[in-house]
């Protein structure tokens, strides 16, 4: 009876040391939020593509329309700042493109076109991770030429605006590729006489290492 009494005591006065053991609690698991491309910062790139080139002529009380088509290549050069998923930006470019057409007047073959040209641009676009839909427009500049055997050459730069849109998908961290539209108005300028009037379709393909 002695002996049960004791074991009996020595398990009561061992029950508040276990009670005090603390409780080991399973930490709650690490749940990672997945990186947000950043468009912010500067980036520098090249593009090719096509060029609509429209050009009215009006001399002498007459006038006419002819289409200038050709392939265009390029460069560009650019900077963004992104404000959550919004993107504004600034990028210039400069341009050569192909777009002329032959013609015979009075036995002597004349060359009219357009060859060197370029924008400076704002731009603004909403980014869905590592997508940038945008928006841009500007100044824009190109220069039309007549060139004639006959030494009655004449260039002049047409200056005007331009309304564009397109999306930069990037493919690694400090590469992107683009394609874009722009629709360009030149307005109008005297060549040899004739007032000219220019305006621009051009469809771009390009990529660009961002730094």
């Amino acid at each position: 009876m002695k002996r049960m009494l004791l074991a009996f005591a020595t398990l009561v006065s061992a029950t508040p040391a276990l009670a005090a053991d603390p409780v080991e609690e399973t930490p709650p698991p690490v749940v990672s939020e997945p990186a947000v491309y950043d468009w912010s910062g500067g980036y520098i790139g090249i593009y090719k593509g096509g060029s609509w080139v429209n050009g009215n002529f009006r001399f002498d009380g007459d006038s006419a329309n002819e289409d200038f088509n050709g392939f265009t290549l390029g460069k560009f050069v650019g900077y963004n700042v992104m404000y959550d998923s919004f993107v504004v930006g600034a990028e210039a470019d400069l341009t050569y493109s192909w777009n002329d057409n032959s013609y015979r007047a009075l036995g002597e073959k004349h060359e009219v076109g357009t060859d060197w040209g370029g924008s400076l641009r704002g731009r603004l676009g909403y980014a869905v991770d590592n997508t940038l839909i945008y928006a841009t427009g500007g100044w824009a500049f190109t220069n039309g030429f007549i060139d004639t055997p006959g030494g009655g050459d004449a260039d002049h730069t047409f200056n005007g605006w331009t309304l564009g849109a397109g999306v930069d998908w990037a493919v690694m961290s400090n590469v992107f590729v683009r394609a874009e539209y722009r629709f360009t108005n030149y307005g109008n300028a005297k060549l040899n006489g004739v007032k000219v009037d220019l305006d621009q379709n051009q469809a771009l393909l390009g990529v660009a290492y961002r730094f």
